[in-house]
């Protein structure tokens, strides 16, 4: 039997109650101010579709001369528009190519003038608002694989030519494919807290204390030219990391790793001559390195058409990136070397299928580029040494360079236990003192 004197202490039935609506209440508030603030973070700074009597747009309003067309397919160029939306065999620029992420896959859109499935409807201005603010013409949130974080920089006046340029262009009828995502990221509501959370739709704004050309190199590098959409670490939830953050990241559609632009022991490039990388971003091959995998196909579609000045204004630029005297103080991340017998049988692989092109030190010979002392295999990550391996390692064929030699791949040749034994290897020796490469590693990087 309770005593009194408890069953005082205990609340009444609807005392009980109104502590629960009221913390009901209370969450619905915070509910609706999150969702206030969501809605808010969405919208704030994006411009407007309509004309000043409050229609919608509904037709060009870019210019179309000639002057603007060319201009136009120069910056698209420097975008690599058509290099993402255009599927393998596919006519150029009809969208339909598939982008793996962390979240499932994503397919990229129609760019063509076509009425039904393309661009022919859009105008200048909802053309801009998607480029900058991620925005379809019918008010959809865009996935942040289509890097509009970054194109958000672009200038109205460059993005009216690269949409005067792409309606200039024949039109084909060709439905976009749906996106393949994981749930919940395909939501809007996944997409418009990504967006309140991550995005700011903020205008490039030159440094006035810096040079003309550095300011192109960024607005290149930063905007339109959308390095850091590969080259910038992630979180979990593939927000980007700011530029001046240490770490690179995998690129998930073909397992390569984009390394930091701001660490020298990376790919950052304040050690070296800005030479290195104009040949590099225009030719595919320098001094220094090759471009290979995901970037040998930025080189071919987009960089080796870039003027010589803009490309010396992106080797400004990248020359002097935030975090690069960081990276220098820094060094490489501490390997654990590979034990002696790995290495012995890694020298083994490495002679019977490699020396003859490399050299039997990793010195290279004509036309081949030296291992010895090169820096892409010295990265924190193997996946770039495993995948040219496996894959081949193929540079793009530029003006500068229209018949480079290529790497065949091994994939049928050697076993996954002897690439692990030959990457160890060519990262282990002539003074590399890269870490070896195990069963996991390759794992990692199908």
């Amino acid at each position: 039997m309770t005593p009194p004197a408890a069953e005082a202490a205990q609340p009444a039935p609807a005392a009980r109650r109104g502590r629960a609506a009221r913390a009901v209440v209370a969450a619905a508030v915070l509910l609706a101010l999150a969702a206030a603030w969501v809605l808010w973070r969405n919208v704030v700074g994006e411009e407007s579709v309509l004309a000043h009597d409050g229609t919608a747009l509904r037709h060009v309003d870019a210019d179309a001369d000639p002057t603007t067309l060319a201009r136009g397919e120069y910056l698209a160029r420097a975008g690599n528009c058509l290099g993402c939306h255009t599927a393998r065999g596919g006519p150029p620029g009809a969208g339909g190519r598939a982008v793996a992420t962390p979240f499932g896959t994503v397919f990229s859109s129609n760019l063509t003038p076509d009425d039904e499935t393309g661009i022919g409807r859009w105008s200048a201005s909802e053309f801009r608002r998607a480029l900058r603010h991620g925005r379809s013409r019918d008010g959809r949130l865009l996935t942040p694989a289509f890097p509009y974080p970054s194109f958000a920089l672009v200038t109205q006046e460059d993005a009216d030519a690269i949409f005067a340029w792409l309606t200039s262009r024949p039109a084909v009828r060709q439905p976009n494919r749906p996106h393949e995502l994981r749930f919940p990221y395909g939501l809007q509501a996944s997409l418009a807290v990504w967006r309140a959370l991550f995005f700011r739709p903020e205008p490039f704004a030159p440094d006035p204390t810096r040079s003309a050309a550095w300011n192109r190199g960024s607005y290149l590098v930063n905007g339109l030219g959308h390095c850091l959409a590969c080259h910038s670490a992630r979180n979990f939830l593939g927000a980007p990391a700011p530029s001046t953050q240490a770490g690179g990241a995998i690129v998930s559609a073909q397992h390569w790793y984009a390394p930091s632009l701001a660490e020298l022991h990376e790919a950052g490039v304040a050690d070296g001559p800005p030479e290195d990388v104009v040949a590099l971003l225009g030719t595919g091959t320098s001094a220094r390195g090759s471009a290979m995998g995901p970037m040998a196909e930025v080189v071919a579609r987009s960089t080796q058409h870039l003027t010589a000045s803009d490309l010396r204004a992106m080797a400004e630029y990248l020359r002097s990136a935030a975090g690069a005297a960081a990276g220098a103080a820094q060094g490489g991340p501490v390997a654990t070397p590979a034990p002696a017998q790995v290495m012995a049988r890694g020298r083994a692989i490495y002679t019977d299928h490699c020396a003859g092109c490399h050299g039997p030190q990793g010195e290279g010979t004509p036309g081949i580029g030296a291992l010895a002392g090169r820096r892409a295999l010295r990265l924190r990550t193997p996946h770039n040494v495993i995948q040219a391996i496996r894959h081949g390692g193929f540079l793009p064929a530029t003006t500068g360079n229209p018949r480079p030699f290529g790497m065949p791949p091994f994939r049928g040749v050697l076993r996954d236990d002897e690439i692990a034994a030959v990457a160890s290897y060519v990262r282990g020796a002539w003074g590399n003192d890269a870490g070896a490469v195990d069963a996991m590693d390759l794992w990692r990087a199908r």
